[in-house]
């Protein structure tokens, strides 16, 4: 069910890598910034939309990866943003991330997959501030909700995920560095924060996250092996090494 955060903002979890979609109210409606995951959780979302009995007018994707390129019937016909980059790079890539999306997750409306547009200069209907930096994927972007206090981080602070570098792009360790600066400063002014995957966190939790990405980031730049509990996860040892070698890459 959605939990409301804060003043006009809700999340709903997925049981799929713990994957958040954020509701927030603006002026004329609501804005879904990457709803997912499975097709009955996108269902069930519909329901919860239909209780606020606000109307959809907008949807916002994070970044271009494929699990933050979803959408359902039930949310309507309406204009879904991402950042000019973000929305170039989905269009070229709509036919792998629908075949991602089949094989990861059922029920999932792939003609719907990565239809997304260049939000406007002026934010169009998404309130706050979109942060755009390199760092993850292209044209990846958070959105700071200062009058409510809120971060939506997309795949970034998270506390099950480690950082993920973009494999594709040169120097993502520099990247994460001025992402996470960036992000530092728009954390000042917030008491929630809502990443892609996992926890919500909340107070003094919220800097405690930016702490432990950097040390992930600064280890990567050393070139030792970060003390990190989030590699406790089995299945992030693969990205992990992924992460070793483009940092040994871009630091050589």
């Amino acid at each position: 069910m959605l939990n409301e955060v804060a003043d006009g903002v809700w999340v709903r979890q997925s049981a799929w890598v713990w994957s958040n979609t954020v509701v927030v109210r603006g002026e004329d409606g609501l804005i879904l910034v990457d709803p997912g995951i499975e097709g009955a959780e996108l269902d069930q979302l519909g329901d919860d939309l239909d209780a606020l009995g606000l109307p959809v007018v907008a949807g916002f994707s994070t970044h271009p990866h494929w699990d933050h390129l979803l959408w359902h019937p039930r949310f309507g016909d309406v204009p879904r943003y991402a950042t000019t980059a973000a929305a170039e790079f989905a269009g070229g890539v709509r036919d792998r991330a629908q075949a991602m999306a089949q094989e990861a997750a059922s029920g999932i409306p792939l003609e719907l997959i990565g239809l997304t547009t260049a939000l406007p200069t002026d934010g169009g209907p998404v309130p706050g501030e979109v942060i755009e930096h390199e760092a993850h994927a292209i044209g990846h972007a958070a959105v700071l909700l200062a009058d409510r206090g809120v971060l939506i981080a997309g795949d970034m602070l998270s506390d099950v995920l480690i950082p993920l570098l973009d494999f594709r792009r040169p120097d993502q360790v520099s990247a994460y560095e001025t992402a996470l600066d960036r992000l530092g400063e728009a954390t000042r002014h917030v008491q929630v924060l809502v990443p892609g995957h996992g926890a919500v966190a909340e107070g003094l939790e919220v800097a405690d996250r930016l702490v432990v990405d950097r040390a992930y980031i600064d280890a990567l730049r050393r070139g030792d092996e970060p003390a990190d509990a989030r590699l406790e996860r089995e299945w992030l040892a693969g990205p992990h090494r992924s992460n070793l070698e483009q940092a040994r890459q871009s630091t050589a």
